[in-house]
């Protein structure tokens, strides 16, 4: 039996969200073709089975041969606001946390300052690290074998390519790093999937189609909050009071729509990600509220689940 913790860190929009979700085999993670959507450290756990076997039915205990808790981190970027700070000091601080990191590098783009940053960044760090070389459906083969030969000499234990969208050799990433993870019990019992609260995914499901129906630099200055959060009634019904906020009076408008357009479209496709999500009907009530600098405010970011400096060690995990 092996068990450990891997990071899944990268520059923005490198493809760890989609990654860490096809792994686990649930979406724990929100995805949109904008930099800068994952803000928080999102835990999902996998239970490794033998080969052949579905890690979920009727296989048993018995059968798990590994566990590995994957730590999906914010992109690596270079921080303008304090939220950024935070979104930033949450990936590096997973380096001494793990037993493996695993560098997610978008093979589609060329690579820049901001990767060469990224590679000397987790130099720094003793633990061992894996090159994932996500994106190769969008490159052509005989691009891939120079792309990974840019790796070699960066010091990674095992250089593998990916696709994340299509899932094309993720079984065979996950036996690398089952392979790089120390012999030990499962850290956290075998139906456990994610720390996050179920507050949480409805704040980031309700983001999500924030960032897929608004353009330009709106997604960046707004967030989610859940004012109210109602179980499954007797008929099945759920009920969840969010508000909207952005820092500028003149994103209100953006955000509401002509005649209220918008937070309808967002709020449809919200309520029918949720109801897949807890499996139940859902009732989804929007609003919209301004709070100038909220990016800034450390009291709104604690309240956002943002990891700070200032927490004990004791609240990571």
């Amino acid at each position: 039996m092996k068990a450990g913790l891997v990071a899944l860190v990268g520059r923005p929009n490198a493809g760890k969200s989609t990654l860490l979700n096809h792994l686990v085999g649930q979406k724990l993670a929100i995805v949109s073709e904008k930099p800068q959507t994952t803000r928080n450290r999102i835990v999902g756990v996998k239970q490794v089975v033998r080969a052949g076997q579905q890690a979920s039915g009727p296989a048993g205990q018995q059968d798990v041969i590994g566990q590995i808790v994957f730590l999906d981190t914010p992109g690596i970027h270079k921080p303008l606001h304090r939220l950024n700070v935070r979104m930033v000091d949450a990936a590096i601080d997973t380096f001494s946390e793990v037993d493996v990191i695993a560098v997610v590098i978008d093979a589609s783009e060329a690579s820049g300052g901001g990767d060469r940053f990224l590679l000397d960044l987790v130099k720094r760090s003793k633990t061992p690290r894996i090159l994932v070389l996500n994106k190769v459906d969008l490159v052509p083969k005989p691009n891939l074998l120079p792309r990974l030969l840019e790796f070699e000499t960066e010091g990674f234990a095992d250089l593998v390519p990916v696709s994340a969208k299509t899932g094309e050799n993720v079984d065979r990433l996950e036996e690398v790093l089952l392979s790089h993870l120390p012999e030990g019990d499962p850290i956290y019992p075998d139906d456990y999937l994610t720390d996050q609260p179920e507050r949480f995914f409805v704040a980031e499901l309700v983001r999500e189609q924030v960032l897929q129906q608004t353009h330009d630099e709106l997604p960046f200055s707004t967030a989610v909050v859940v004012d109210k959060f109602e179980e499954q009634d007797a008929k099945g019904l759920m009920r969840f009071y969010c508000t909207i906020l952005v820092e500028r009076e003149s994103q209100k408008p953006i955000i509401v729509g002509k005649a209220g357009s918008m937070i309808k479209a967002i709020g449809t496709a919200a309520r029918k990600e949720l109801e897949k999500f807890f499996d139940a009907r859902v009732f989804l009530d929007l609003h919209v509220k301004v709070r100038e600098g909220w990016r800034e405010d450390e009291r709104m970011l604690d309240s956002l689940g943002l990891p700070s400096k200032k927490r004990s060690k004791a609240q990571k995990i």
